[in-house]
């Protein structure tokens, strides 16, 4: 039974970690690029191309995106993905992304963007780099929030994705300017992580950081594959990884940072309910965590929920937050001085909110 004389308090007290989180300065290492499209744009881009199922009414999208599982999830995803089917769509998704994200105080986000499902429907390459490219430089002067990209191979297309990927993410004539890293996302049973081996090598020498999901809804083998065959420097989702205390103290000791989301991990049944999630092993075991929301309109979240839910885990204050806000920055591929800048401009905030 809940002391009524207490629940006022606690209320309030929820509504000032919100309020905090809200201005609070942030990273972003774990964002879909198709997978922000906030309704307003998925309506707006439905509406461009009737051919498609997805609804054109932005309430009906929150039916669209209730999920029975990670394969129906996929499916939702993709259809969303058929959407995006010129260099103008690309540069409105890009462009609007940004906005949403600036909104919630993102100074620096890792887009993960998908390249295959894009050129294989047809959208000229040349003309999707540029407009990654436009929206990204144009959302820096216009928001203050610095985008980069991370290249996905979308495991359930194979091999030929995996090449595909590779060679936009490679060849110099193409390569967009603001491409730090290389990925693999989508279903993992049946994908396994070996067989990506010789295109994560490739990316490496291209100078190319190695940030796969691994662990989302397999087992903590698919970590050690990961960190084993394809380098990984971060791991995406990482969710098993509390299964095995060895893989826990590996990535303690080596600094290997996890990708979580915990509203995905839900919405795709990866853990079944919040409570359950590992995201507390995973802090005590001292994995460097960072938060994030992956696909959030999908999964009816933002970054701000996520950081909210984060703070009910694991009890966390204001300090507390900070210091998840503060892991994201060390665990991203900025260079140092941006780092050093943006964990300043954390601390000035929580000082100045903290201050009597």
């Amino acid at each position: 039974m809940t002391d009524s004389s207490t629940a006022p308090a606690a209320r309030t007290a929820d509504r000032d970690l919100r309020s905090f989180i809200a201005g609070l300065p942030k990273a972003e290492l774990h964002v879909h690029h198709v997978g922000s499209a906030s309704p307003r744009i998925v309506s707006e881009l439905s509406a461009r191309h009737p051919d498609s199922s997805v609804p054109t009414d932005p309430e009906a999208l929150a039916e669209y995106f209730t999920f029975t599982d990670f394969a129906h999830f996929i499916e939702v995803y993709l259809s969303v993905v058929d959407l995006i089917r010129t260099p103008e769509d690309v540069r409105l998704l890009t462009y609007e992304v940004a906005r949403d994200l600036a909104r919630q105080q993102v100074r620096y986000a890792e887009l993960t963007i998908t390249p295959f499902s894009s050129t294989r429907r047809g959208i000229d390459e040349r003309g999707f780099m540029d407009a990654i490219e436009d929206a990204r430089k144009a959302a820096e002067v216009e928001f203050g929030t610095m985008l980069r990209w991370c290249f996905d191979i979308p495991g359930e297309a194979g091999l030929e994705s995996a090449e595909e990927t590779a060679r936009l993410a490679t060849d110099d004539r193409i390569r967009p300017e603001g491409l730090v890293s290389f990925g693999l996302g989508g279903p993992e049973i049946g994908v396994p992580r070996p067989q990506f081996k010789p295109y994560f090598d490739r990316a490496i020498a291209a100078g190319l950081h190695s940030v796969p999901h691994a662990g989302e809804t397999t087992g903590p083998e698919t970590v050690w594959d990961a960190l084993h065959e394809l380098r990984a420097e971060r791991i995406g989702h990482g969710t098993s990884s509390a299964q095995d205390p060895d893989l826990l103290a590996h990535l303690a000791e080596q600094r290997i940072p996890l990708e979580v989301c915990p509203t995905s991990n839900i919405a795709t049944r990866a853990v079944h309910t919040l409570d359950e999630h590992p995201i507390r092993e995973f802090t005590r075991a001292g994995v460097l965590v960072t938060i994030n929301s992956d696909d959030p309109p999908m999964f009816g979240t933002d970054l701000n929920n996520e950081y909210a839910v984060a703070a009910r885990l694991l009890g966390l204050d204001e300090r507390g937050l900070a210091g998840l806000a503060k892991n994201a920055v060390e665990a991203s591929f900025l260079d140092a001085g941006d780092k050093a800048r943006i964990a300043a401009e954390i601390d000035t905030y929580t000082t100045a909110w903290l201050a009597p």
